[in-house]
């Protein structure tokens, strides 16, 4: 069922989910995969430096029940490839585990060799790690073992831009999933979703960082409005400049 807030009731929810949320120490995150992850000193951030094959940081825990939220950069001018999180997903899953069933949110910057870009959710329930960057891989074309489910409301033909940090919060429930993106609703699935951790996720791309996370209890299906409701929302809140949408990049 699709729920209609009011403008006053969304904003509310929004700014009391971050009044309340509790930053997250990165120290005790696992890498899968071959990405060269780097903590900054403080814990509160991650930097992945290579071009490789896909890699995950994940939290090691199982995360329904919470929102997530925090920043993601790609700091170089180089390459234009994928981006993203992982929902549900347990240690090895890259490999496939027996009962591989994850979620990948990822973001393509740039058209390439069958995929195009813009940010997508898909359901993966098998090994991803075959073909290592190439892009006839299951990861790359969103076929095999990865089922595209729906691409964003917004950003589904848009890729992310260079140098430019996106503000970011997702809720990861057993029934929905919802991603914002600089405050803007850009995914909703429902559905029943497996148990697992929460984790950052690359492919092929280099120079990305990941800062500022924090987590809270996410909030029942009937407080997160769906894009029918987003009018509303830019009504009752745009005057405080809550709502930011960044520009397709020129070719």
């Amino acid at each position: 069922m699709r729920h209609k807030l009011s403008a006053i009731a969304v904003a509310s929810a929004l700014f009391a989910a971050q009044a309340h949320a509790a930053p997250v120490d990165l120290s005790s995150w696992t890498v899968d995969g071959n990405g060269n992850w780097t903590l900054a000193g403080d814990n509160n951030s991650v930097f992945q430096s290579l071009n490789s094959p896909p890699t995950v940081f994940h939290n090691g825990e199982n995360s329904q029940g919470k929102s997530l939220s925090g920043s993601i950069t790609v700091e170089t001018t180089a390459d234009n490839d994928f981006i993203g999180f992982v929902l549900g997903y347990t240690q090895g899953d890259i490999d496939g585990n027996d009962d591989t069933d994850f979620i990948l949110i990822d973001w393509k910057q740039g058209d390439q060799s069958g995929w195009e870009e813009g940010m997508s959710i898909s359901r993966v329930t098998g090994p991803i790690q075959a073909g290592g960057t190439d892009v006839t891989a299951d990861t790359w074309t969103h076929t095999g073992n990865v089922e595209l489910l729906d691409r964003a409301n917004n950003l589904g033909d848009t890729g992310w831009e260079d140098n430019t940090t996106y503000k970011f919060d997702l809720n990861f429930t057993s029934s929905y999933i919802s991603v914002y993106v600089d405050d803007v609703l850009e995914l909703y699935v429902t559905g029943s979703f497996s148990d697992g951790a929460f984790g950052f996720y690359n492919f092929s791309q280099e120079d990305v960082r990941y800062a500022g996370i924090t987590e809270d209890v996410a909030p029942p299906p009937s407080e997160v409005p769906l894009p029918a409701a987003l009018p509303l929302l830019l009504s009752g809140v745009g005057a405080l400049g809550f709502f930011g949408r960044k520009k397709r990049k020129a070719a």
